[in-house]
């Protein structure tokens, strides 16, 4: 039995229907106990945002850097290839599943940023540290279930962060602008460095630019497709909404799938696309110039209504609008043929570039969570080391077999999840306790004035 088959058995339980339970009854839960914050707050959350609220207490970063920090390491392949796979394997109901765990999984990161802030911690050198590994490891008391986070996600870095990542983008400029693999590893390994060893300020400067623009251009392509086809998205949302609940037959080049299917592929790729309970982006929110962790929280929850909401449902919708979801096609081929037959010319070009620099970002900001999770282990001498580590796996994975390289990622994530869940279900008491201290009580404050 080769490593690829023992990740791919491992991958099964991990994955399983248990796992998948846990992620989202988590998010479930925190919904109840906080009142459904995602709902009932997120106009206010999307007010600071886009308000950009002045830093204020210590921190690393100012807060909007902080989210997109966060918002470069998720928005990536999972919202191109992951949206086009849960669809081919899921069926179109997969959506409907991937917006439910996107709605539950805002109250999970909302929980994730307020825990990371209220914990982090000043390094020697006087960086901020924070996250899951902090949280299970302070508030819990349970050192070594912290530790286990940091292992795994010190070695999930190198499968979702720069492998996936860099393989993605090598096939794609391999296929249609014939750039070998391994000079796309070695461009994509120099870039990533360049901006990761200026450590988190200068991740953050660079993520601030970056997002917002590579956003624009993808949703602006995603929109003008949509408005050619405004007839068909009716048709579109029924599907979504049909196969969420019944059976898909087999259509066109596409194989059947079960309502089981959806479930599973709409939530798998939905927790790979938001990240939304692996505890990876607390890490950056833990470095924000905040002194309010309740508002970094609602800052930090909207990172899943952009990621999902908004990016994964377009790229859907451009796949079901076109029609070319039939055509057997999966991955990030599925969205390009879509994109490309929705704007012809241009279409295809927006997939290959977007898919680029996505992943690109994606690197920067997973090799600052996984640099802090090896930090955390064996302190701030491991920090270059990791560096110079993480670029050389971005290099290697652009050649390397890709079955491989999702099934070591699907593990690791999964290996993260469960201690950062067991922390969050464990600290819900003092997560409920800030936030009636620093929202609730306000509120109920200006009433009463």
């Amino acid at each position: 039995m080769d490593l690829n088959t023992i990740l791919a058995e491992a991958n099964s339980f991990v994955w399983g229907p248990y796992m998948l339970l846990f992620l989202v009854g988590t998010g479930i839960y925190l919904t109840f106990r906080l009142r459904f914050i995602q709902i009932s707050r997120l106009a206010y959350a999307l007010k600071l945002v886009f308000s950009r609220p002045k830093s204020s207490g210590r921190g690393d970063i100012p807060p909007i850097q902080a989210l997109t920090t966060a918002l470069s390491a998720t928005i990536g392949t999972g919202n191109i290839a992951g949206v086009a796979t849960a669809i081919y394997l899921g069926g179109p109901g997969a959506i409907f599943w991937m917006w439910i765990c996107a709605l539950f999984g805002m109250a999970t990161k909302y929980a994730e940023a307020v825990l990371a802030v209220k914990y982090r911690k000043v390094l020697p050198d006087g960086t901020m540290q924070g996250g899951p590994m902090r949280y299970i490891s302070d508030g819990l008391g349970l050192n070594w279930l912290g530790w286990l986070f940091a292992l795994m996600g010190s070695i999930a870095a190198f499968g979702i962060g720069s492998m996936v990542q860099s393989n993605s983008v090598a096939m794609v400029l391999k296929e249609h602008l014939g750039i070998p693999a391994p000079l796309t590893g070695i461009v994509l390994a120099l870039l990533t460095g360049i901006v990761i060893i200026g450590g988190i300020r200068r991740i953050g400067k660079v993520t601030e630019k970056l997002v917002p623009i590579m956003g624009f251009f993808y949703v602006a392509g995603a929109l003008i497709i949509l408005g050619m086809n405004l007839e068909k998205i009716p048709e579109a949302l029924g599907l979504i909404i049909t196969h969420a609940f019944t059976p898909l037959s087999a259509t066109g080049g596409l194989a059947g799938a079960t309502v089981a299917q959806a479930i599973r592929f709409g939530v798998a790729r939905g927790v790979f696309s938001n990240e939304s309970g692996l505890g990876s982006a607390p890490i950056a929110h833990a470095a924000a110039k905040t002194d309010n962790p309740v508002r970094q929280g609602l800052i930090a929850m909207t990172g899943v209504f952009f990621d999902t909401i908004i990016i994964c449902s377009l790229t859907a919708l451009v796949i079901l609008t076109t029609g070319v979801w039939t055509s057997g096609l999966n991955s990030s081929a599925l969205t390009y043929e879509a994109f490309h037959t929705g704007l012809a010319g241009t279409g295809g070009f927006i997939v290959t570039v977007g898919l680029t620099i996505f992943a690109y970002s994606t690197m920067i900001g997973w090799a600052y969570y996984g640099e802090e999770c090896i930090e955390y282990i064996l302190g701030l001498k491991a920090r270059n080391p990791y560096r110079y580590l993480f670029c050389f796996a971005i290099a290697i994975g652009a050649f390397m077999k890709v079955d491989f390289v999702w099934n070591f990622s699907d593990t690791m994530n999964g290996a993260m999840a469960i201690p950062n869940l067991i922390g969050l279900i464990g600290l819900s008491g003092i997560l409920v306790s800030e936030t009636r201290k620093r929202l609730w009580c306000k509120d109920q404050a200006s009433k009463n004035i």
